[in-house]
């Protein structure tokens, strides 16, 4: 009897010492949608607008701590508020330093000063990319990411970052609305050259109530950038592959 106990307190000191692990090293959720939980990370988010808060705040709702960020942190505090204890804000330097994953959404033209003003904070780090780039909005990088596609612009002026491109098909609007549907789920697109990174990536996409579709490596991402076959598809995950071709 006690050659049992003993066994099992070691087995349960090893699961926990796991599970930390788990938590700690990168952040690599495997567990399916509907049973135990993923873990429960530290996100900071550059870009407080419709995109940041929306999907900050989803994933909010599933535990997650969020710091938001934006040029003018002293007014968020009514958005924090809203969103509850698990919400913080303040500067993008605090942000970047707070989160185990980065998620920026903001104009795409601020985003090579954003690499300027960050890279070396946010080399090594997950960051998920929803930036879109408007010609009328964001002059000349545009027409680099038509050339290039949007995912190789990305990762230049983010050198370092462990890059996925997710979160910038849709509006905020249809984002809040269909979170959580019943099934079939909104399909979020995403990609990225790093796959860990994607895995995690990938199961921020679930907890923030959408079914991720991996559609291949950053240079695959002008698929459903902004005017491309994947963009603007309030459809599921099916119907998404199906429109991109990919393997069902």
């Amino acid at each position: 009897m006690l050659e049992h106990v003993t066994v099992d307190r070691r087995r349960r000191a090893l699961l926990g010492a796991a599970g930390a692990l788990i938590l700690q090293a990168g952040l690599q959720p495997t567990t399916a949608s509907g049973q135990t939980p993923s873990p429960k990370l530290k996100i900071g988010v550059i870009g407080a607008g419709h995109i940041g808060s929306t999907i900050g705040g989803l994933w909010i709702k599933a535990g997650h701590l969020v710091f938001l960020s934006s040029r003018h942190p002293e007014g968020l505090q009514d958005l924090v508020s809203r969103l509850g204890p698990l919400a913080r804000a303040g500067t993008v330097d605090q942000a970047i330093a707070f989160g185990d994953v980065v998620f920026i959404a903001v104009p795409y033209g601020a985003l090579p000063q954003i690499g300027k003003d960050y890279a070396k904070s946010l080399a090594g780090k997950i960051v998920l990319d929803a930036d879109n780039a408007v010609a009328s909005r964001d002059g000349a990088i545009a027409d680099e990411v038509e050339r290039n596609g949007i995912g190789v612009t990305s990762q230049k002026y983010l050198p370092g970052a462990r890059l996925v491109r997710a979160f910038n098909t849709l509006s905020y609007t249809i984002f809040e609305r269909e979170s959580n549907r019943p099934a079939p789920r909104l399909a979020v697109p995403i990609a990225g050259d790093d796959q860990k990174a994607v895995q995690v990536a990938a199961q921020l996409v679930r907890d923030a109530g959408f079914d991720p579709v991996e559609v291949g490596k950053l240079a695959d991402a002008r698929r459903f950038q902004r005017g491309a076959p994947g963009y603007g598809q309030n459809v599921s995950a099916a119907e998404l592959k199906q429109k991109l071709s990919l393997a069902p």
